[in-house]
């Protein structure tokens, strides 16, 4: 089925709202678990809300909160997530680390003790909106085999950059594993297999089944050299935000635990500078007319083809399941009209 954007945030922000979320917060939050869907990465979308909604009535969550910011140095904005929605906590933190590298020409913050972020490309497109380049990265649980390796000792650890041009941001969002473990869930979830090489089950062997895979760890995308950015990001965010290491991890794949990654977000300002703007916007435009290998696919950039997926559908909506959709709707104690949605 499908499902318009305007259902979709309206049925997530009563279900925060519902569980004492501020109504800022609940939006917030909906957001982008409606924005993942809208660039077609169900994974980070509205599957994990049933989740984030119990970790909320187990007190493991306080969406009351946008957590407690405290200047270690002139740049280096230290946050406390004071348990708070990862979004919630992230957007009051990226609004002072922007506002400082204004000043200071840099700045950044390492985020502790919050809650999952979903997709970070959405935390850099609001930096690179403001003129700024976005740099971000977090950690997650222990889901990633090192090379060489079989058993599951680094995070996903996710990195997103985003850099402004005259035309819209170019926008880098990708896990050093050569999947996140949210889309080997969203796999389980409706019943389909991975792909072989993606993952490792409990017992260290391949698998191409998803259930089994989610027991089991994640290769590391391009093998050393993915194996190599994910181990200097696990330590980066390690220092930078106080956080755990992924194997001490918990909390943003289970309803049970306080959530204890850790997430850094850079904010780097160049200034006005027009003419940089559209040389750097004229060198995408060269890369995306040069000769692709398959005729019938023209070469995109980073980012071209989540930013043509949004735009159909913001037209069509977005196809969600029909029991994922279902559920949302039996945990409101108010919305029962959307149940079925829009057929388009």
């Amino acid at each position: 089925m499908r499902v318009s954007q305007a259902d979709a945030l309206r049925l997530s922000t009563t279900l925060l709202v519902e569980r004492n979320a501020p109504t800022r917060h609940a939006e917030i939050q909906a957001n982008v678990l409606v924005e993942a869907e809208l660039k077609g990465h169900p994974s980070h979308g509205l599957q994990r809300l049933p989740r984030i909604l119990a970790r909320i009535e187990r007190g493991l969550i306080d969406p009351q909160t946008e957590g407690q910011a405290t200047w270690r140095s002139s740049s280096f904005l230290e946050v406390d997530g004071l348990r708070g929605l990862g979004p919630v906590v992230a957007d009051s933190a990226l609004k002072q680390v922007s506002e400082r590298a204004r000043k200071s020409g840099i700045a950044l913050c390492g985020v502790r003790n919050s809650n999952h972020l979903g997709m970070l490309a959405h935390y850099v497109e609001w930096i690179a909106a403001h003129g700024q380049i976005g740099i971000s990265f977090s950690s997650s649980e222990a889901l990633v085999h090192p090379y060489g390796g079989t058993r599951a000792m680094l995070g996903t650890n996710p990195l997103a950059i985003a850099v402004p041009t005259a035309d819209r941001p170019v926008v880098v969002d990708l896990a050093t594993g050569v999947v996140s473990m949210g889309k080997i869930h969203h796999h389980a979830a409706n019943g389909m297999s991975i792909p072989f090489g993606w993952a490792r089950d409990a017992a260290g062997q391949p698998t191409t089944d998803a259930q089994r895979a989610m027991n089991g760890a994640i290769a590391p995308f391009g093998d050393a050299k993915g194996y190599a950015l994910g181990m200097a990001l696990e330590l980066l965010v390690a220092a930078l935000a106080g956080s755990a290491l992924s194997p001490d991890v918990r909390g943003t794949l289970d309803a049970e635990a306080i959530c204890n990654k850790g997430d850094v977000f850079i904010a780097i300002d160049i200034g006005t500078q027009p003419d940089l703007m559209l040389r750097l916007s004229a060198y995408l435009d060269l890369v995306r007319a040069s000769t692709p290998s398959d005729t019938s696919i023209p070469v995109a950039v980073p980012g071209d083809r989540a930013a043509q997926r949004r735009r159909e559908a913001l037209d069509d909506g977005f196809e969600i399941a029909p029991s994922l959709w279902q559920d949302l709707n039996d945990l409101s104690c108010s919305i029962k009209s959307l149940s079925r949605g829009h057929a388009r």
